[in-house]
């Protein structure tokens, strides 16, 4: 039986990594050992990262919508809970563009949920 070689599938294999290192500094991105530990934490970030954006986009949509209720006299928790009564089901990646682009309709909204509220004594 004649013998293996096995240069090419290896070859192959080191320009996949290589291509993925493109971009990374020194010896990360043409020493193989070196470049295949960091291909593999940059993938392990980036597994985390796709999570963490869920996270940080909706605490920006939040801060948003707490600046946007502040005019009308109510803090973001008021709001939410005014929506939930009023019967609106508006996400807050919406009511944060709202309140950016559209800032009548925006009021509408704050002012339906206001009147959903108990008036405070």
């Amino acid at each position: 039986m004649a013998r293996v070689k096995r240069g090419v599938t290896a070859h192959a294999k080191h320009k996949k990594v290589y291509k993925a290192a493109k971009g990374f500094r020194g010896r990360r991105k043409n020493t193989i050992r070196a470049a295949k530990a960091a291909v593999d934490k940059a993938g392990q970030y980036a597994f985390r990262a796709r999570k963490l954006k869920k996270r940080t986009f909706r605490a920006l949509w939040i801060q948003r919508i707490n600046a946007a209720v502040r005019p009308f006299g109510m803090t973001y928790s008021v709001f939410i809970n005014g929506l939930a009564k009023s019967g609106v089901t508006v996400d807050r990646k919406v009511l944060s563009d709202l309140a950016i682009n559209e800032p009548a309709a925006f009021q509408a909204i704050a002012e339906k949920a206001k009147a959903a509220l108990p008036v405070a004594a």
